[in-house]
């Protein structure tokens, strides 16, 4: 053991050796450096403002190319101000986050350079710069974004020289009144008036530490934008770090961690759906780094349908008075995306992005709400893939589903009454035996908990995530809830994972931006599709029929859900508190999700998602289909094959057997199909009878199909229940005989000009029903009079030989048919 520390303790003696030899190296060589850079370099004159860097506004444009969603300097804003109105707290709040040691260092840490490289190189990035004030002045005011080795020795060679002419209070009130805070503004006193309505010199310390938290990321941090919560935990930690460093006393800090927040509200103009606009800068700062997109001139193709967005917005703006009187939900969010590509056309996250009093900068289609119902389509398609069908049926009855608890839903001696759980519908009825198909397109939530348990809860997130909802991670969480929407997703991940339905089991991943170009108008970025096939076909094509099977839905949610003349497949959700209601709906070419709620979680009125938000979403759809004319219809489904009675939806029993409904005898292979009648032996059982009967789960749905099976009259029969005989009326000495064709005026030939009666000669032992008629395979009519004779044109015979044939029916439904051949000649 101590020979095996010695050895360590060496080996690590020697590591240590070789990286301060790398480290001494590493230094020598930047001093070198350093030294070559400072004998070239001319400091430029820092009130010469013709010598500052040129700022390029980068400009966000929708799908077009031509109509200007965002100019991100087009509002710039910046007025300078002495450094004597500047306030003390606003100094000491941007020195504390953004470089404690600025009054003692000459420029540049060398220690927090070193610590930047070595964790830059460890994460191959530059993400952190360990620059000072100083440099940042230099990097703000003389240099381009650029993140190269000869941009950074320039700037810190231009910071020593900074510190050498000017003094520390000169340094920090040209930071102060140069840096970028956001939302356009450029100093202090520009983003005092434009986030608080009040001069610098007028701030609250609270206010300071917020402004001061704002310039590492002007465009992350902004009070307008997705990361507000994010903010507010750096101006706690700006505060705490005034407070270590003595910049606030105890009762000071404690006093502004009290105090309260309060934004201006955002300026309305220059900008076209702001929190689409907002979603594409997060995505291009990550990118490319917020300093490139502030100050390179990019032009930014996004996926964006102006006029698709400004239907989105009036229609919204139109019903929210109503939504919020009758409804009492005071916010409503829509995402419209292209399930062929993955395009976001159309991103509405608020009622109003400029109404910060009800967080109207707040994206609702981002965030993470229970989805109620919407999530059952996922189910159910996993279900089929797990080998049970659209007919498959369950039964939608009083059901206990905690085994710890009886079928009566009540907890076993000494357990948790609160644990046992028994859902509900949303109308609180039970239909007894039901198809899947109904059952879904009912959203029923009964037969749905049935459906994920038997599909299985992580078979059931593994579909989800393939359809690329990735937030649903704690299966022990949902438990069965999981299909009642107990989980949390976004708006805008469910409506593009519905997308892989409308595009018939493909997915492709959502996205904002189709193409980059720099200011040279070089593209730097062409954005390609990925698309993936991530379920069966048939399976998506099953689930898309049954969303867009009306009759199958049945009346309960009214007309707001179809489309005469238009197949639109569609699921709504509830969540069981009425704090969400959404909504999903597509064609092959187009998604529309929408949203209805309150962001603090205050329930609505006890209402369903068909009345709250189908109406209005309706009409976005209806605008969608006239717009966007259609490319193509859904493929229809082909019959899932399965032999097992129960998997093919006969509830009944599990012991079939087929009769004659002439004579009530089994059938033989002589029996027509059109009398036959399958049945079964009545034993009526639950699900997990026929597919999994040891399950802990078993008892209770026994329980309690058994006792509705008596309640309704159904009552087990044995086998004696099959006859015995087989079917002697449908025998081959009973089926009627062709014995001749009779054809008038009889001919060796005929032209098309001619008229026939045909006549059929039969030996029959039942009565004839019916005669078709068919002319070379073409019908040309039936007969059901006594005579049975046919009037036929010959136009539309051949030259040279054809053919009549006829299909005879008896009154027990046999079917015979022969033919005979005549000649046309010209």
């Amino acid at each position: 053991m101590i020979i095996s520390m010695n050895l360590s303790s060496r080996k690590r003696k020697k590591r240590w050796k070789k990286t301060l030899l790398f480290a001494s190296a590493a230094i020598f060589f930047f001093l070198l450096l350093l030294v070559i850079f400072a004998a070239t370099i001319n400091l430029p004159d820092i009130a010469n403002y013709n010598e500052r860097k040129i700022v390029q506004s980068t400009k966000i444009y929708d799908r077009t190319g031509k109509i200007l969603l965002y100019d991100v300097h087009g509002e710039e804003k910046r007025t300078v101000i002495p450094f004597e109105e500047i306030p003390k707290n606003i100094k000491n709040a941007t020195i504390a986050l953004e470089d404690d040691s600025f009054y003692r260092h000459y420029g540049f840490r060398p220690l927090s350079f070193i610590r930047a490289v070595i964790n830059n190189t460890l994460h191959g990035s530059y993400a952190q710069g360990g620059s000072t004030i100083t440099q940042q002045v230099v990097k703000n005011t003389l240099l381009t974004g650029e993140k190269t080795v000869t941009r950074k020795l320039k700037e810190i060679i231009l910071a020593f020289k900074l510190e050498r002419k000017y003094s520390k209070d000169e340094i920090l009130n040209l930071y102060l009144n140069q840096i970028p805070y956001g939302s356009g503004t450029y100093g202090i006193e520009a983003a005092s008036q434009t986030f608080f309505g009040k001069h610098a010199k007028d701030l609250t310390t609270l206010e300071a530490a917020y402004l001061a938290s704002t310039p590492n990321a002007p465009s992350y941090y902004s009070p307008y934008g997705k990361h507000v919560s994010e903010l507010d935990a750096r101006a706690k930690f700006t505060l705490k770090r005034m407070n270590d460093l003595g910049h606030l006393t105890k009762e000071e800090y404690e006093a502004a961690l009290k105090d309260k927040i309060k934004f201006s509200p955002a300026r309305t103009q220059g900008i076209i759906a702001p929190h689409f606009v907002i979603e594409v800068r997060d995505e291009l700062n990550k990118r490319f780094g917020e300093d490139d997109i502030a100050t390179g001139g990019f032009k930014v193709i996004t996926t964006l349908d102006t006029s698709l967005q400004q239907k989105v917005e009036e229609v919204v703006k139109n019903h929210a008075g109503d939504i919020e009187k009758s409804f009492n939900a005071h916010n409503e969010g829509v995402v419209a995306i292209d399930p062929k590509t993955g395009d976001i056309l159309a991103m509405m996250g608020s009622r109003d992005y400029f109404d910060t009093d009800h967080e109207g900068n707040f994206n609702i289609t981002t965030a993470h709400r229970q989805p109620g119902s919407s999530i059952k389509p996922f189910v159910y398609a996993t279900a089929f893939k797990e080998g049970l069908t659209p007919e498959t049926t369950v039964f939608d009855v009083p059901t206990e589903f905690n085994p710890s608890c009886d079928y009566n839903g009540v907890a076993s001696p000494g357990g948790d009454q609160n644990k046992c759980y028994h859902p509900q519908n949303y109308d609180e009825k039970f239909r007894g035996p039901i198809s899947l198909r109904e059952a879904l397109a009912q959203s029923l939530n009964v037969p749905s908990v049935k459906v994920l348990y038997l599909a299985g809860l992580n078979n059931a997130l593994s579909t989800i995530k393939d359809f690329g909802i990735t937030s649903l991670d704690e299966p022990d969480r949902y438990g069965l809830t999981l299909v009642l929407g107990g989980g949390e997703v976004s708006l805008l991940e469910l409506t593009s994972a519905y997308g892989v339905f409308a595009n018939d089991s493909v997915r492709n991943s959502s996205r904002y931006i189709l193409r980059v170009e720099n200011s040279s108008g070089q593209a730097i970025l062409q954005s390609e599709t990925s698309p993936t096939e991530v379920i069966d076909k048939n399976i998506s094509r099953a689930i898309t029929d049954i969303l867009s099977d009306n009759k199958a839905r049945g009346s309960e949610f009214g007309t707001a859900l179809e489309f005469p003349g238009k197949k639109v497949s569609v699921k709504t959700g509830t969540t069981n508190n009425y704090r969400d209601a959404w909504i999903v709906g597509y064609t092959p070419d187009i998604v529309i999700g929408a949203w209805a709620g309150n962001n603090n979680n205050t329930p609505m009125e006890k209402k369903i998602a068909g009345f709250i938000v189908a109406p209005w979403w309706h009409e976005i759809m209806d605008y969608a289909l006239a717009y966007m004319p259609p490319s193509g219809d859904f493929v229809q489904p082909e019959p899932f094959k399965e032999d097992k009675p129960y998997l093919r939806g006969e509830w009944r029993g599990g012991q079939e057997f087929i009769i004659d409904k002439i004579s009530g005898k089994l059938a033989t292979e002589y029996t027509p199909k059109e009398t036959q009648e399958k049945r079964v032996v009545k034993s009526v059982h639950s699900e997990l009878y026929w597919i999994d009967p040891q399950s802990p789960q078993f008892n209770n749905w026994e329980a309690s199909v058994r006792r509705w099976a008596q309640a309704n009259g159904y009552f087990d029969e044995t086998s004696g229940a099959i006859p015995t005989s087989y079917d002697d009326i449908h025998i081959p000495e009973n089926l009627p005989k062709i014995t001749g064709f009779q054809i008038s005026p009889q001919k060796n030939s005929y032209s098309k000009n001619d008229g026939v009666v045909v006549k059929i000669l039969t030996a029959n032992k039942f009565p004839l029903t019916e005669i078709d008629y068919y002319l070379n395979d073409e019908f040309a009519g039936s007969a059901k009079e006594k005579m049975f004779d046919m009037v036929m044109s010959l136009n539309n015979a051949v030259d040279g030989e054809n053919t009549i044939k006829v299909k005879i029916y008896d009154s027990i439904g046999n079917t015979v048919e022969d033919s005979t051949i005549f000649n046309i000649e010209n």
